[in-house]
């Protein structure tokens, strides 16, 4: 990939790179900055950096070969998921690695091996390094980069990073590198004067969108158009089911600090949706320092409130519990990765590894900060975990998605499901950025911009619909196109999964966007895979109620529909789904969905994708039918 920027490899650099006795390859590069960061200055030579390098997982080129074993319906081992011990022997990294680039810190670097060391995961090697020997190391330049807006400063080094030929090989990626601060959005409305600076930031940022107070509630079928409440949804999906299995069956929701809700606002939603459920909260599993600060404005509860309302009301059981992941604590916040930390053992870095330019680095010294120890496996992944957040993909490097995304396949591996929202921008990004030639994010850009984790494969993508106003519940859908265009398209980074290899051909023989080539990627994991009515949700708030919109809406209810299949597969004895993708695309799944064959999901200058018979890249495979999903996966081992 070429390289492109505003400066060029200093004389000194090319000087050193030349006197290097062993070939040095770029390993990983950066055609442009993400939006609004602009290099002011080179990075201080005597300055610290937290390196860390992440090393080769073993047997990942197995990881999908491992997932379709437990996970196709095919397979004679579907449901034989694996042990959390099984998938850290199988994934980590071998000794080979460990002492190459051990070896090459230490003679290469000149690095003193005390200051060296092994995360405890046996995943990243790290130690701390001045500037001036890091980019002797790495081959680059480190510059301090100011955002135009917040005039938050963040050190990164330019354009790319080379290694060693024999080295390259064992490793991931390394950081403090090309990774910057890029926050992670919640697949709902963001203001137009917002900036979004920090992964750290997930929770303070952005908000889900919100209409007016609603002064009738409507508790009928009649205004399903107008109002989507839990008696709307469960017609929509014919979806009547009374738990069983609530000592065995797990679901948890995602959310971040500073996102919150008020305890008190569950009994307004409850006395008017499902009073049986009066009193009952979600499980509090605080990570990081995750806690609940209620009496928070719109912004810090509507998230939360949606989700887990509509959680809690579609499950309909006090029975049932319902663990909420409260990420990060009100001063550092966190990542996605500080939650992976959590669930997996293997995976946490515990003492270095994550970024601290992107994740929540824990202790927190801050004032008023958790000073306890990072989450560290701490978390037994709930069956199915629901998330509303989400990236563009040009907000990262395919290193740092590619990581992230084989966590998800390896969690997957022991039986979890990860439903994430798909976004709220069409084919690209909010306030209609999009990607321009050199691949920088542009308001009027003509480039398809894609989200992650959507198109990673190992996550389950839902898109958005919507009842068309005038018609009934009983009416079919059409894709969303009221207040947001649903998220969807094809990945830049990952290619195209088998599992959807005949769905998406066929789409693409039988209705072909006839767009250019160069403006979406056609070999791209497509998504959604999945969708679910997401427009103007009644949602408690504050003592109120108000309309509420999003993927964020359509994620946490098809997650709470999946999780009572779940219930009566463990009521029989039998495994939860876990990666469900493999399943749903198969023949044995045909016309499980009702599919989706009106609207599109336009941005970037053009109407999108269309909404067809059969897999489309709006509303992928369609919405959930109850009474076919639970008859198909019964009938599986």
């Amino acid at each position: 990939m070429l390289l492109t920027g505003f400066f060029t490899l200093s004389v000194a650099s090319l000087a050193f790179a030349a006197h290097t006795p062993v070939k040095r390859v770029v390993h990983e590069s950066r055609r442009s900055l993400p939006v609004g960061w602009t290099p002011v200055r080179r990075a201080e030579p005597r300055s610290i950096l937290p390196l860390s390098v992440g090393l080769i997982q073993s047997n990942l080129e197995n990881l999908e070969a491992y997932l379709l074993d437990v996970s196709h319906p095919d397979s004679p081992n579907y449901g034989k998921h694996w042990t959390p011990a099984q998938v850290a022997d199988a994934f980590r990294p071998s000794k080979e690695s460990v002492n190459a680039v051990h070896s090459w810190l230490v003679e290469d670097g000149r690095i003193d091996a005390d200051r060296i060391k092994l995360s405890t995961s046996g995943s990243w090697i790290l130690a701390n390094v001045t500037v001036e020997e890091a980019e002797q190391l790495l081959g680059t330049e480190y510059y301090v980069y100011q955002h135009e807006e917040s005039g938050k400063e963040h050190l990164a080094c330019h354009k790319g990073y080379h290694l060693p030929e024999h080295i390259s090989k064992h490793v991931d990626l390394v950081t403090p590198t090309l990774h910057f601060d890029a926050a992670v959005k919640r697949h709902g409305g963001v203001e137009p004067d917002q900036t979004l600076t920090s992964a750290k930031d997930i929770g303070r940022i952005t908000k889900p969108k919100t209409g007016g107070v609603i002064h009738n509630i409507f508790n009928d079928l009649e205004h399903c158009d107008e109002t989507i409440t839990l008696a709307c949804l469960r017609v929509l999906y014919d979806f009547v089911y009374a738990p069983v299995a609530t000592n065995k069956n797990t679901i948890g929701v995602v959310e971040y600090t500073p996102q919150t809700h008020n305890a008190s606002d569950f009994d307004l939603f409850f006395a008017n949706f499902s009073k049986s459920q009066v009193g009952e909260r979600p499980k509090l599993v605080g990570i990081d320092g995750g806690v609940i600060v209620p009496g928070g404005d719109l912004d810090a509860i509507a998230e939360s409130s949606l989700d887990l309302q509509y959680v809690l009301g579609l499950i309909g059981t006090k029975r049932q519990e319902v663990q909420l992941y409260q990420v990060g604590d009100p001063v550092e916040s966190a990542s996605f990765n500080n939650l992976l930390d959590a669930l997996d053992k293997a995976y946490c870095t515990s003492g270095g590894g994550d970024d601290p330019t992107q994740d929540g680095i824990y202790p927190d010294p801050a004032p008023g900060g958790y000073d306890g120890p990072e989450d560290c496996g701490t978390v037994t992944p709930a069956y199915i975990i629901s998330t509303s957040y989400g990236y563009q993909e040009a907000d990262l490097t395919p290193a740092y998605m590619q990581r992230q995304c084989a966590e998800y396949g390896k969690l997957s591996l022991t039986g979890v499901t990860f439903v994430y929202s798909s976004g709220d921008a069409g084919v690209g990004g909010r306030n209609d950025v999009c990607l321009d030639e050199n691949g920088n994010q542009v308001a009027g850009g003509k480039i398809f911009s894609p989200t992650f984790p959507g198109g990673c494969p190992y996550v389950t993508s839902v898109g958005a619909t919507q009842v068309l106003p005038g018609h009934k519940v009983t009416d079919p859908e059409s894709a969303v196109f009221q207040r947001f265009p649903s998220g969807g398209g094809f990945s830049n980074v990952f290619p195209r999964a088998n599992f959807q290899e005949a769905a998406v051909a066929n789409y693409l023989k039988k209705y072909p966007p006839g767009y250019p080539s160069n403006i979406w990627n056609a070999s791209g994991r497509a998504f959604p895979d999945v969708s679910a009515n997401g427009l103007n949700y009644s949602v408690a708030t504050n003592g109120e109620f108000r309309l509420i919109s999003g993927t964020s809406a359509s994620a946490p209810t098809f997650a709470a529909i999946l999780s009572a299949v779940n219930d009566a597969r463990l009521a029989l004895g039998k495994k939860p789904v876990g990666w469900i993708n493999p399943a749903i695309y198969s023949p044995q799944f045909n016309g499980v969905f009702n599919d989706i064959t009106n609207g599109s999901n336009p941005n970037c200058g053009t109407q999108g994708f269309l909404a067809t018979p059969g897999w489309d890249p709006v509303t992928g495979l369609g919405t959930p039918n109850f009474p076919k999903m639970l008859a198909k996966w019964l009938l599986l081992p």
